[in-house]
């Protein structure tokens, strides 16, 4: 039974391998709290998916120490946003205020801020054509 596991998941990776070009996004999201907390990322490839919070992919991590390193593997090359929270009460979405502040930590790539809500996806977009890092903080 084990051996035929595997070779059926040999057999499924010969079937989807990677997309040519694909590329790692290795990610580094800073001065979060120093008490352990998710951190929640989420990677749009398009405005309007960034717009309508419709996520290419998405991953939560601990964040220790403030700190928190993640990675998105197989991505083709093209232009991405990411935007980040650290869930500091656990209930997991980010919490604002009464005229809809955020209460909780949060950021975008490119640190982009907005004006009267959140950056748009040019001001947070980064161009990946191979593997590459990046960081940005939660303010």
């Amino acid at each position: 039974m084990k051996r035929l596991r595997t070779l059926f998941a040999a057999g499924a990776a010969l079937l989807f391998p990677l997309a040519a070009g694909a590329a790692e996004l290795r990610v580094t999201v800073s001065d979060g709290p120093i008490a352990p907390v998710t951190l929640y990322v989420a990677l749009f490839g398009t405005a309007e998916a960034m717009a309508a919070d419709k996520p290419l992919a998405a991953q939560t991590m601990q964040m220790r120490d403030g700190s928190a390193q993640l990675v998105f593997l197989g991505l083709p090359p093209g232009r991405y946003a990411l935007k980040s929270f650290a869930d500091e009460n656990g209930n997991g979405k980010l919490d604002t205020n009464i005229v809809g502040l955020p209460t909780e930590r949060y950021g975008f790539s490119n640190n982009a801020k907005g004006r009267m809500g959140p950056p748009g996806f040019d001001a947070a977009a980064i161009q990946l054509d191979t593997d590459s890092s990046i960081s940005f903080q939660l303010h």
